[in-house]
């Protein structure tokens, strides 16, 4: 592959994966009408007959547990947004932003969402978001992967384990997996060569490696012998490129302070921000963070505080760099976890202290930046917050969208493997033109 169907309006995607399942209603789904409800019970006209997990299918009943946390409108284009205050760095930000209150998934458990959230398909093995995206436009930096993924400390909640499965490139070619950058002073591991090896000897070792690899090519026609071919001379390039990626030095003290007190520690979501910023002006195409920590099932107002204390400012920090430096306009950003949560309690339940199960039927999503209209929401759940009333967003559709900014058709990009053409849709999706400019 490795040119776009049609002219892309993002050149570049930065997705910010908050992993666990971030509680909509706590954050941008504003439902004040709750808070006259709370401890009644759920109707069973508004849940249905909807697959529950094993967390809460025990309980003898499901109580409302409206938000604690007060909300703020922000201006937009339209009518305004409602941001939690949890939130106040990310609402300042509502011009720049499109939220779709209405996007809905099949996975009620967290391997089987994210993966589909990653892959397309709840069952591991297929390539990742990322993975098509390398595949299908190549890689704009030589010195760098195209595919890079950071996995951000937790600050509240539940850690999910994140598996490397989820950037991997499936049946893809190999050298289209993410590369990830650890949280640490050493990104890298064995990137600097062992002590008596200097840079001239590792490249004749390398041109060695690479002269029995073609040969094996040759003999084999094995395209994996070529990715490792490639891999190798990657892992060369970036020993001298990571170095200057990693060194905030070069950053102003303003632009430090503007991500927050954590921008310093390696493995912090503020680190990874700007590092993500830092990535996509060197031309890397795709950079996923994983920002565990959002999996709350019990005492949910004092971990997403500690979640959001954490999250808010650096991702709101990122947005505004890009827009000041003029990379907004085609580079994507994303914010979204694999589901959202309910609005009946998961355990004790008090005015300022509950829990919340998991909940695939609406979750809430943002949008910044490469051809998405900024200042506008999308879509609408119910007064109680649980099922979606208007323009629902399905996981195919999200991707089929997201492609379409990238300049790909999204029925177009497609795999051979074992007999058939795959895609990350696979035949589903359509695009949700509504949100693009």
């Amino acid at each position: 592959m490795g040119a776009p169907h049609f002219a892309p309006k993002a050149k570049r995607v930065i997705y910010l994966f908050q992993n666990g399942g971030p509680a909509q209603q706590d954050l941008f789904d504003y439902k004040p009408g709750l808070t006259e409800k709370f401890d009644k019970d759920l109707p069973d006209s508004v849940r249905g007959d909807q697959r529950i997990t094993g967390m809460t299918s025990g309980q003898a009943r499901f109580p409302i547990a409206p938000s604690m946390f007060k909300f703020n409108k922000y201006d937009n284009n339209e009518d305004g947004l409602w941001v939690s205050e949890l939130y106040p760095h990310t609402g300042a930000i509502a011009k720049e932003l499109c939220v779709v209150h209405s996007m809905h998934t099949s996975a009620i458990n967290h391997e089987p969402g994210i993966t589909f959230l990653q892959t397309g398909s709840e069952l591991p093995g297929r390539p990742s978001f990322g993975s098509w995206a390398s595949y299908g436009l190549g890689s704009a930096n030589e010195n760098l992967p195209g595919f890079v993924v950071m996995i951000s400390q937790p600050q509240g909640g539940n850690a999910q384990t994140v598996s490397s499965r989820l950037w991997g490139a499936g049946f893809l070619p190999s050298d289209h997996q993410g590369v990830n950058l650890r949280g640490s002073d050493n990104p890298v591991l064995f990137l600097k060569n062992p002590k008596g090896i200097s840079r001239m000897d590792r490249r004749r070792m390398l041109d060695l490696l690479s002269f029995q690899n073609q040969t094996e090519t040759e003999r084999s026609q094995d395209p994996e012998v070529e990715a490792r071919i490639a891999q190798y001379e990657m892992a060369y390039r970036m020993q001298m490129s990571v170095p200057e990626l990693v060194d905030f030095s070069t950053e102003s003290e303003e632009t430090l302070k503007m991500y927050g007190p954590y921008v310093k520690t390696p493995g912090t979501y503020a680190y990874n921000c700007l590092m993500a910023r830092r990535l996509a002006e060197r031309g890397v195409r795709f950079i996923q963070l994983y920002n565990r920590g959002w999996d709350q099932h019990n005492n949910l107002p004092i971990d997403i505080t500690k979640q959001a204390d954490h999250s808010d400012q650096p991702q709101a920090a990122l947005v505004k760099d890009l827009k000041r430096r003029g990379m907004l306009d085609d580079t994507l950003v994303i914010w979204g976890g694999e589901f959202g949560r309910t609005t009946y309690g998961q355990g004790r339940l008090e005015r300022d202290l509950y829990g919340r199960d998991h909940h695939p039927r609406c979750f809430t999503m943002w949008f910044a930046g490469g051809g998405v209209k900024p200042g506008v929401s999308y879509g609408k759940t119910d007064d109680y917050g649980y099922n979606i009333i208007e323009n629902p967003m399905h996981v195919h559709d999200l991707h089929a969208t997201l492609l379409h900014l990238m300049g790909i058709d999204h029925e177009r990009l497609t795999y051979r493997h074992q007999g058939r053409d795959f895609r990350l849709t696979d035949v589903h999706g359509h695009v949700v033109h509504d949100i693009l400019t």
